[in-house]
């Protein structure tokens, strides 16, 4: 009776050692085992940045910060008194230019002689006025006080005044001795060549009217109103959340074979952790800033990261740039 005893207990004992080093084993193996692998990115979208043609200063803003715009729709203005004045010039030279077509076409009266001195006069006199203030800005520019571009503007102010009064001057000589048929075709060519340079700054100042050059939201307004912008300088910036992708920078041990054309589910915890099915667009090496080094030379190596960029099937409503994009089990 006491050695069956002996013999249960020695039977349990076994089992509780088994039991043990099954349940160590078992936790051995669930800690031990590699988590899945979670890579982490960002959705990006397409930034269209608005600028202009013309330096001017911005007199409002038609759009807020976040505002949804429809492409061509008008968001900013700027004034140009530089650009009006200009019209305002070159209307004058297109009427002045008819004025001599039609005198050249019909023949010159006394009148029109007397307009056309006139205005070679008043050329003579800007001409005049120019040639020292280019004089001047010359002298400056030789000192350094002024710049060259300021002294390039005065230049060529000085060059178009000359020529105007050379037009002019011309105009009274062929008023006075009476048009010939050279004379008549090159009044009309005047004509035409005054129209196109009021077509030219009419151009400039529809460029006074920012429009957005695609759906979007406003994701930026870099000036505010009543500053003053150069040419080309941004002023605002709309974003395309329909042409959205997500972006992620990968190792190159961790690419496991991933190409161009293949599918990725893509997950957004800010949109309740949805799950979006993707294709991979675009896979290129990041610099070699993003190497990663080995540290160790047993078997180690350096590996490069590459960036990966996954496009979604279509637009996903609440995506917006910035958001954290994760793919795991790559």
């Amino acid at each position: 009776m006491e050695r069956k005893k002996k013999s249960y207990n020695l039977l349990i004992g076994i089992v509780a050692l088994v039991t043990i080093v099954l349940v160590v084993a078992l936790a051995g193996y669930v800690v031990s085992k590699p988590e899945p692998i979670v890579i982490q990115g960002q959705a990006e979208a397409v930034e269209y940045r608005v600028s202009g043609k013309v330096p001017g200063r911005i007199v409002r803003f038609f759009a807020d910060e976040g505002d949804f715009v429809h492409k061509g729709d008008t968001l900013v203005e700027i004034d140009s008194p530089e650009v009006r004045a200009k019209l305002a010039q070159a209307m004058a030279v297109k009427s002045a230019a008819e004025a001599q077509k039609d005198k050249a076409l019909t023949g010159a009266r006394q009148e029109q002689i007397a307009a056309a001195y006139e205005l070679w006069q008043k050329a003579a006199a800007g001409e005049e006025v120019m040639k020292k203030s280019y004089e001047r800005t010359k002298r400056l520019y030789e000192q350094d006080v002024v710049s060259a571009q300021k002294f390039d503007e005065v230049e060529a102010q000085y060059k178009a005044a000359r020529a105007t009064c050379a037009a002019a001057k011309s105009q009274y000589d062929m008023a006075v001795n009476g048009a010939r048929k050279e004379d008549r075709e090159a009044a009309v060519s005047l004509v035409d060549q005054a129209a196109a340079a009021v077509s030219e700054v009419e151009s400039y100042i529809g460029e006074l009217y920012l429009t957005a050059p695609s759906d979007g939201i406003v994701s930026a307004r870099f000036p505010k109103a009543g500053e003053l912008v150069g040419q080309g300088s941004p002023v605002m910036a709309v974003t395309d959340l329909g042409d959205a992708w997500f972006t992620f920078n990968i190792r190159e041990d961790l690419l496991h074979g991933l190409k161009i054309g293949d599918a990725l589910t893509v997950k957004v915890p800010a949109l309740g952790n949805a799950e979006f099915n993707t294709t991979v667009t675009y896979i290129s090496v990041l610099q070699s800033y993003a190497t990663w080094r080995a540290t160790l030379d047993t078997g180690s190596y350096d590996a490069k990261t590459f960036e990966v960029r996954a496009v979604p099937g279509g637009r996903i409503e609440g995506l917006l740039p910035g958001m954290t994009a994760i793919v795991s089990g790559l």
